[in-house]
């Protein structure tokens, strides 16, 4: 992720709920969430994940003139790579993802994410195939330093590719 800023914005804050069918007024009504128990507008438990928007080479954004990740032209909709880390040269899944909140997001933050490898390990899968984990934690800080947010991905890279 090349994201240096991450602004938070009540309307981006909105519109991500409402993407995701949660229209709980906390994310929307500053009357009602302001006399809620967060005392006014957060965000919702996944809403880092949306500062990919920000990352100018985010690959699974559509872009004129280059085959999109859905086209299903290939499996993944992208050309096959050898790297563990992209998609391709086998299949590539998103395993898991955990959220660590040290406090609530809120309209007028600004995020700066930093991106780290974290373990990795291989298992052999049920198939007969060996199965390659690897996790990516970004911690999310405020422009002072605060860590607000702690996002940890995990990735399994298959050797087979689909349809094997």
């Amino acid at each position: 992720m090349t994201v240096e800023r991450f602004p938070i914005e009540a309307g981006h804050i909105m519109m991500f709920a409402r993407a995701v069918g949660d229209d709980n007024p906390v994310y929307h009504d500053p009357v009602q969430a302001a006399r809620s128990e967060v005392g006014g507008i957060i965000a919702p438990p996944t809403f880092v994940q949306a500062s990919a928007q920000y990352d100018p080479d985010y690959p699974l954004r559509p872009r004129t003139g280059v085959t999109w990740h859905g086209s299903g032209r290939h499996p993944s909709g992208r050309e096959p790579s050898s790297d563990v880390t992209s998609a391709g040269g086998g299949t590539r899944l998103h395993a898991e993802q955990h959220y660590e909140y040290h406090r609530p997001l809120r309209p007028g933050d600004v995020l700066i994410p930093e991106v780290r490898a974290g373990a990795t390990w291989e298992k052999q899968g049920r198939r007969g195939g060996l199965l390659r984990f690897f996790e990516t934690i970004t911690d999310y800080r405020s422009e002072d330093g605060e860590l607000v947010v702690s996002a940890r991905s995990i990735g399994v890279h298959t050797d087979q590719t689909v349809g094997e």
